[in-house]
């Protein structure tokens, strides 16, 4: 079968190429891969700055956002052959440590969990893979395509989650949430805002091209002024940090409203220089009783609420995500530099999409 490969550290190393058929193992799914989205990770990995390859092994089968059909199910799994399903990206340590040993993966505290198409498993870019049916998550069939948004909504369902059990701490009913950038992880968390009942502004620095249209259809509000105008009009008692902007990012932390929560899910560049005012940002925090909290990955658990999520979600709308698609053949060119109309890029990995 085809896939998509990459050796990590060497630079555009990115090719399509015959790897062995997989043969599921006990308590495993056979899956005929459909679609994976390609993010920001995924382009790291290729410009060779990130990513580990399995170990004896030079090149890693890439992609970690996936959609595929189940082939072959285990009697008795609750998955069926037919099923659409997404593959939960990270694995558990090896030891494991407390958090892993309670499931929740994504707060691994050693560091030595593993990831499909990240670090040291291999990924989903391929015509078949397997996956243990505890680490599979079936999506409803009527999403077709946009189920492969599945890991990407299991990012922000987490973001949202811990935006929860934070302000749970005390009485907590907001009406305001800021979402800044209007990438994949932007508008997903916007769409779950307004799942929510929330009042949901976007801002982002474009002007044209779908993103404030889909910012609109969702019922939110679109900004592109300076973020300082914004926070001053609004005040919001939420903000999901998704551009990873160091600027962006203190500026939200300072421009909550009393009791605020800002999540940062953007990742920032390193080596880059800011002047802060670190001791008026601090007392900000402290008298306002104000929280920052940083959310990164996702656990199973996530990855049923993003079904459920998008399964709620108007389907038209979440398949204007998906602006660009590329065949497997063609695939290395998903990771060029998008242009401003791009929202989300995915690689079809057969011609019978859902």
């Amino acid at each position: 079968m085809r896939a998509l490969t990459v050796q990590p550290g060497s630079k555009g190393s990115a090719r399509v190429e015959d790897v062995p058929d997989p043969q599921a193992g006990a308590g495993e799914l056979l899956v005929q891969g459909l679609a994976l989205g390609v993010c920001g990770t995924d382009k790291e990995i290729v410009r060779g700055e990130y990513g580990w390859s399995p170990s004896g092994r030079d090149r890693l089968v890439l992609g970690h956002e996936s959609l595929g059909r189940v082939l072959q199910a285990p009697e008795g799994s609750g998955f069926s052959a037919g099923d659409l399903v997404a593959g939960v990206v990270r694995r558990p340590d090896p030891e494991p440590c407390g958090a892993c040993a309670h499931g929740e993966w994504d707060m691994c505290r050693n560091g030595r969990y593993t990831e499909r198409g990240i670090k040291e498993i291999d990924g989903f870019g391929s015509e078949q893979w397997t996956v243990p049916t505890e680490y599979a998550v079936r999506v409803a069939e009527h999403l077709g395509l946009a189920g492969v948004l599945t890991e990407p909504t299991s990012v922000v369902a987490k973001a949202w989650e811990q935006v929860e059990r934070v302000g749970s701490r005390a009485w907590f009913d907001p009406e305001t949430v800021l979402v800044t950038g209007a990438g994949p992880i932007g508008l997903l968390a916007a769409m779950i805002g307004v799942q929510k009942g929330l009042d949901v502004h976007v801002l982002d620095r474009v002007t044209d091209g779908p993103k404030p249209g889909l910012v609109e259809s969702l019922g939110a509000t679109y900004h592109h002024e300076p973020l300082d105008k914004a926070l001053e009009a609004l005040t919001p008692d939420v903000v999901i940090e998704g551009t990873g902007v160091p600027d962006l990012v203190f500026d939200a932390i300072g421009g909550t409203g009393r009791y605020g929560i800002v999540c940062l899910t953007g990742v920032s560049p390193t080596g880059r220089s800011l002047s802060v005012d670190g001791g008026g940002l601090s007392r900000e925090i402290v008298l306002e009783n104000d929280a920052v909290v940083g959310s990164v990955n996702a656990n199973l658990r996530h990855y049923q609420a993003a079904a459920d999520a998008l399964a709620a979600a108007d389907t038209d709308w979440l398949r204007r995500l998906i602006t660009t698609q590329i065949p497997l053949a063609d695939a290395p060119a998903a990771f060029e530099q998008p242009g401003s109309q791009e929202v989300k890029v995915v690689v079809t990995l057969t011609d019978d999409l859902p």
